[in-house]
Parts: structure tokens; sequence; C-alpha cells
């Protein structure tokens, strides 16, 4: 099975390739070159990565991409992406969860995953084995409400971002990954074997997973927390 993933949720994007199993990523970060977005950069590092597999879009058997929670922009450039190649190679598409996907990342069992969501809020999930155990949120990092039970691994640069909602879990995880970010080499490996079930989305019904529905603090917001106008 070949698989293409893109995930670019936050600043730093990638795009990764499942080969039978082997996976090999490129990785970008927004203004590298000065100036590049994601939408500058994304669909080269796909045609890079394909290249350098020596692999055509007809060698395909599908499309992931991380679907969200994550920057709103981001979030639209994976998906309009995915949706375009998708549709213009009838290739399946499959959306994976951004937050499911650093749990897989972090190789924990039981995993709390905060990802800097700005705007003084993460957004936060609880995984066990992989599978998601209360439903995605966005909330400030003192208000999170924190699971049942020790032993929890953290991950994410919400932790980084926010030392209050690091210092309310030193009650309740004994390993902490603060530099953990989404990756596509993750969306890869959640998407190959849902894939190889036959799960997919039609192109036109893809859509990010965005959570929370504001993308920027009000002039009297920013001002109430000490910022400028």
């Amino acid at each position: 099975m070949n698989l293409l993933a893109l995930e670019t949720s936050t600043d730093t994007g990638s795009v990764a390739l499942w080969l039978d199993g082997a996976l090999s990523e490129r990785v970008f970060v927004t203004g590298e070159p000065a100036g590049s977005t994601h939408s500058h950069t994304l669909l080269p590092a796909v045609r890079a990565l394909l290249d350098a597999a020596s692999l055509r879009f007809a060698d395909l058997d599908g499309i992931a991409f991380g679907n969200g929670p994550g920057a709103f922009t981001g979030l639209r450039v994976a998906c309009a992406v995915s949706q375009g190649l998708a549709a213009a190679h009838d290739l399946p598409l499959i959306p994976v969860s951004t937050l499911e996907a650093m749990a897989l990342s972090s190789g924990g069992k039981r995993v709390l995953v905060a990802l800097d969501a700005r705007m003084g809020e993460v957004y936060w999930g609880v995984y066990c084995a992989g599978v998601a155990q209360a439903p995605l949120i966005v909330a400030a990092p003192q208000d999170v409400p924190l699971p049942e039970g020790t032993g929890w691994l953290a991950c994410g640069n919400g932790l980084a971002a926010y030392p209050v909602l690091a210092e309310r879990l030193q009650a309740k995880a004994t390993a902490f990954q603060p530099q953990l970010m989404p990756a596509a080499s993750a969306v890869a490996r959640l998407a190959a074997p849902r894939l190889a079930r036959g799960e997919r989305v039609a192109a036109a019904d893809a859509v990010p997973v965005y959570v929370r529905d504001k993308v920027a603090l009000t002039v009297a917001e920013r001002l109430a927390q000490g910022g400028r106008a």
C-alpha cells in the first residue's frame, strides 16, 4: 500500500509517504524561506517526496491529512490540497485527528495531549491505547478537566506555552514531552490500517475539525489582557 499523508495544523508542517509499512517524511516551517506559507510549501514538498521515491500520483492508493484541531489556515490548506489531489487522481481520502496523531507519536499508552490553540487556550485530548476518552475540547489551561488516576504521559507544545497547565499535571503525569508536535508520519501510521479496512470519505465531504469557531481576540479582549489595540 502506498499512502501520502499531509499535516499542516501548526507552523511546522510535514508530508509523509507510507510505502508498505516503510515511512519517509519531509518537514517544513512557515516563514522558511522568508515570507513562505504552507500554501506555498506544501505542494512542492509533496512533489519532492514523490520524486525521491520515484512515485507518481497514479501509484498511490490513498491520501490522508490531519484534519484538526489546529490553526485555522493550516487546516484549510491541508484539507483543500488533499481534496484536490484526491478528486484529480480518483483516490480515497482519510482524515485523521491531529491530537490522535500526537498521542500515537508520544509512544504512550495513557496520553494527555495539549496543543497550543493561542488566545490563551489549548486543544485538549485524553487517550488510552489510542482511543479518545472524551470529546476534544478547547479550554484555558487552568480550566482543562484532568483525568482520574496517575501515570499519564503529557505531550504537546501547550505544556511549554502555559506553565500553569504543566504544573497542574505534575500530580497526574509521570512523563512529559512538551516539544512534541503534529507529524504527517503519525497521520500515515493511523490512516494506513483504516484505508486497508475500506474506511474513507468522499473528497467533497472532507472538512477540517476546528473545535473553536473564533479566529482571534477582539481589540477589547486584547486590551483587557494587557495587550495592544
